[in-house]
């Protein structure tokens, strides 16, 4: 396949509503846990995620991440596909125990050396690194000591931060602090289907909070180590909360679950507050007294991007008919995620569905970039995360057709468009994910690549989605969709062993 070009072509003089913006940013994203590997290799300790998958019944068939996608030691046969995608950017995260043994104290020379050669090999092949620091792989030493509940975690996290700008700063621009804090607190520490596992929903809020905390510290952190020209920013996953019916019940609904999945971090990140609203409905489970004077000032930090992560809208209702929610990939089990609001109901939204049972639904992706527009005083916002998982597999040719995920694409593009028409400062997308890859509790059950691996052999085969992904990234125009069975076009030769 022929490179295509890093950044959208300028847009004809004459108006074409179906063309992105002059330097419209086209990346793909995954993340350290997901798709390196190499576990115990090159001084990396374990995570939260590597006792969590080692336990049994925590993860579909107790798959676990020792493996992945053996990215770690087969990263150049993956940048090789991506310069052959013609994507502008690569989207990963810093595995923290590989860099940072344990947490705490100096940092790994070869784990840094990993992502040192990393940053080379996409900076030759003309692909922009743009690193997350905390993609959900919390050090088994730090949890131990507490977690996120506990305000020495947002420390050390500065403390990583500033190792990881001090050895990639020359030469990475675009930094991420967290990704989704949301599912970090409420998955890890409320409903317990994310690693740590645990269940108590004052550790939530204790935790959200320093996740705020550590995004604040590390925000400073980084400004201290990189040049000027360094953009930071965050990758939040809001929910477009809607309410069954207008009953003035599930209107208030509404408001305390806007309250728990978005305002509890964009309200500190963005406007320096906690609302009261939140300190209220929370009441009696916490007083809030681990918000030290000082606190609200070190999150609420100039910001230079803010990463929304979109994939279902969220409907509730006020009832006693408690239906636990299935947000971004987890929920259900025992217990809700959600901190004092048992008396409310999720519904599944109606529509078609992806293979992790969420709902297809572009508009709420759309409300979400223009609130974000409205709310955030100007900040750039890219879509750091949006796709769809698939029950993807080979053809007896060997090639892999997705029509599916093409048309999802299509469709949120086309919403991204429509948001950028009505004033929002949408700079970039990045698509979910790469490659197929270990997909947290579901194992590897999920396919959300536009790369199929096979997880035994781990050949990996670029799908026709990946095709129709680099013709948008390289014109940087939406074409008409075409008939579904016409998406089966195999990209390119399977790269393999």
């Amino acid at each position: 396949m022929a490179t295509a070009s890093r950044t959208a072509e300028t847009a004809p003089a004459t108006r074409n509503a179906r063309v992105f913006p002059p330097g419209f940013l086209w990346g793909t994203a995954t993340a350290a846990y997901q798709i390196e590997g190499a576990a115990t290799e090159g001084g990396r300790t374990p995570s939260i995620w590597d006792t969590f998958s080692h336990t049994p019944g925590r993860t579909r068939n107790g798959d676990t991440g020792d493996v992945a996608c053996d990215h770690y030691h087969r990263w150049r046969e993956d940048l090789a596909i991506m310069a052959d995608l013609g994507v502008g950017a690569y989207r990963f995260s810093v595995s923290w125990p590989r860099v940072q043994p344990g947490g705490s104290g100096p940092a790994s020379r070869e784990g840094l050396d990993f992502y040192s050669r990393l940053v080379d090999g996409l900076l030759e092949k003309g692909i922009q690194p743009v690193v997350t620091l905390y993609h959900w792989d919390l050090p088994q030493e730090l949890e131990d000591a507490g977690g996120w509940p506990e305000r020495a975690t947002a420390e050390r996290f500065a403390e990583y931060a500033s190792l990881v700008a001090g050895a990639l700063g020359d030469r990475v621009e675009r930094w991420t602090t967290l990704n989704e804090p949301w599912c970090s607190a409420f998955l890890g520490y409320g409903s317990g289907v994310h690693a740590p596992g645990r269940t108590d929903h004052a550790d939530v809020l204790r935790a959200a909070h320093h996740l705020n905390l550590a995004h604040g510290l590390g925000t400073q952190a980084l400004r201290a180590a990189l040049p000027g020209r360094a953009q930071i920013g965050v990758s939040i996953n809001p929910a477009a909360v809607r309410a069954l019916t207008d009953d003035p019940d599930d209107l208030d609904a509404r408001r305390r679950i806007d309250a728990l999945a978005n305002r509890i971090f964009d309200g500190p990140m963005l406007r320096g507050v906690y609302d009261e609203d939140l300190i209220q409905d929370t009441s009696r489970l916490t007083d809030w007294s681990f918000v030290k004077d000082g606190d609200l000032a070190d999150i609420h930090q100039p910001l230079d991007a803010l990463g929304i992560n979109y994939y279902t809208p969220t409907l509730v209702s006020a009832s006693a008919d408690r239906k636990l929610p299935r947000r971004d990939g987890h929920g259900g089990g025992e217990q809700s995620p959600w901190p004092a609001a048992e008396d409310i109901a999720f519904h599944q939204t109606p529509g078609e569905t992806t293979d992790m049972g969420w709902t297809i639904d572009p508009t709420g992706l759309h409300d979400l970039l223009m609130r974000y527009h409205r709310e955030t005083g100007g900040i750039p916002l890219y879509i750091t995360e949006n796709g769809m998982a698939c029950d993807d597999k080979p053809s007896p040719d060997g090639t892999v057709h997705d029509p599916d995920r093409i048309a999802y694409l299509h469709s949120h593009l086309g919403t991204v468009q429509r948001a950028i028409a009505d004033g929002a400062d949408v700079r970039g997308y990045f698509l979910w994910s790469l490659l197929d890859n270990f997909e947290w509790a579901y194992g590897y059950s999920k396919r959300f690549g536009t790369v199929y691996v096979d997880f035994e052999s781990l050949a990996r085969i670029p799908k026709s989605s990946a095709r129709w992904y680099a013709e948008v990234a390289r014109t940087g125009e939406l074409p008409a969709l075409p008939a579904l069975d016409a998406l089966g076009e195999p990209v390119g030769d399977p790269v393999a062993d």
